[in-house]
């Protein structure tokens, strides 16, 4: 054989062994086919690391919160702006949101992901990266009741188990090689990720290994490891770990249900505006004649929605008797949530003064405003 011809075998044989690739782990398998399409994690985490968390999927615990004309989802005393996609509205009390996250200033002004954030603002001054968030809403979900504390839970609301001793059970990903979380605590060598059914934590101050295991924080092969865990929860910087005081290993443990299971995605109508505050108050006499009327609402208002639905009449006068109502302008204050009515007309003396909001008043988050009325009576 020449020498030419056993050099061209030997570069077949080595082309031919490059194309052996070991079979993947069970764990690493499993991990691929189970990759979430959105990532747990918190508000406060958001803000933190916005580069890491733009135009990604998130699923956020939180309670929505009307400010001024806005809406805001706020968990922790951390707060992000928020545009609803696709009929979605504001309900009351704590809930899991799922959105995309837009980091407004990596974005050019006339992006339609930036939605009605771009209306009135000046492109001259548009925000720069990580000044302006917010969260593009496409479902809303009642937050599950309390469950065994585990990585989930831990995860996407830290602030519950904050300086308390855990256990938990989640699979071993080494120094973050999957990109799970979106930095590092830096406490040492050692520290890893643990993840759970859904969201990740960090886990410190114990080097993984124990009877029958060493595992290298750098080696994928042995993110198909499962860990129990003993720890001191910790929140800080966006980033969330277990300070831990013992670890062992551990069986994969039932599969979660998502927090989101099932089809359709439940959307949780809002909760009605209702009004909070009212001048003149209910039944009060000798109200000025020329006295305006200031009625506060629970949540912002649609403004436009204000135009044939209020109606101002003295006693006895009845949409249904056809009487026309006495004239008056309105003005809407939505930093304060409030609207005023001034009359045309001073009031008679001596005459009791009927105020109605009608059916069709809607919020801002197009809830509906509870029809409401006001009788008080004007002094002589």
């Amino acid at each position: 054989m020449t020498r030419r011809a056993s050099r061209a075998r030997l570069i077949a044989a080595l082309a031919g062994a490059a194309l052996i690739v070991p079979p993947a782990s069970p764990g690493l398998a499993a991990q691929a086919a189970g990759t979430p399409t959105r990532r747990l994690t918190t508000i406060d985490a958001v803000h933190q690391f916005p580069g890491f968390f733009h135009l990604q999927n998130v699923l956020l615990r939180g309670e929505f919160v009307t400010e001024g004309s806005r809406i805001v989802l706020r968990a922790d005393e951390h707060e992000i702006l928020v545009l609803f996609d696709g009929g979605v509205r504001a309900p009351s009390g704590v809930v899991d949101t799922r959105g995309l996250v837009v980091d407004v200033g990596r974005l050019e002004p006339g992006d339609p992901r930036v939605g009605s954030f771009a209306e009135g603002r000046d492109a001259e001054k548009w925000p720069r990266p990580g000044e302006a968030l917010l969260l593009r809403v496409n479902a809303v979900y009642e937050r599950p009741s309390v469950a065994p504390v585990s990585v989930r839970s831990i995860a996407i609301e830290p602030w519950r188990y904050g300086g308390q001793t855990v256990t938990v059970i989640g699979n071993f990903r080494g120094r973050n090689l999957f990109a799970d979380l979106p930095g590092a605590p830096g406490k040492s060598p050692y520290d890893f990720v643990l993840r759970g059914a859904e969201g990740a934590i960090w886990v410190t101050d114990l080097r993984p290994r124990g009877a029958g295991f060493d595992l290298d924080v750098n080696r994928r092969v042995d993110t198909n490891q499962w860990l129990e865990i003993t720890g001191t929860v910790v929140h800080e910087r966006g980033l969330v770990s277990l300070k831990a005081t013992r670890l062992a290993l551990a069986k994969q443990p039932k599969a979660e249900d998502p927090i989101d299971a099932g089809a359709p995605p439940p959307v949780i109508p809002s909760a009605p505006v209702v009004v909070v505050f009212n001048s003149p108050s209910e039944l009060e006499t000798d109200v000025s004649p020329s006295a305006r009327i200031r009625v506060q609402f629970s949540r912002g208002l649609n403004e436009a929605s204000l135009e044939g639905n209020i109606r101002v009449s003295y006693a006895g006068q009845t949409a249904e008797a056809g009487a026309p109502g006495l004239p008056f302008k309105v003005v809407y204050d939505g930093a304060n949530r409030a609207i005023q009515i001034a009359m045309a007309q001073p009031f008679e003396p001596n005459r009791t003064v009927r105020v109605e909001l009608l059916e069709g008043i809607k919020g801002f988050d197009d809830a509906p405003v509870t029809p409401w009325t006001l009788t008080f009576s004007v002094a002589f």
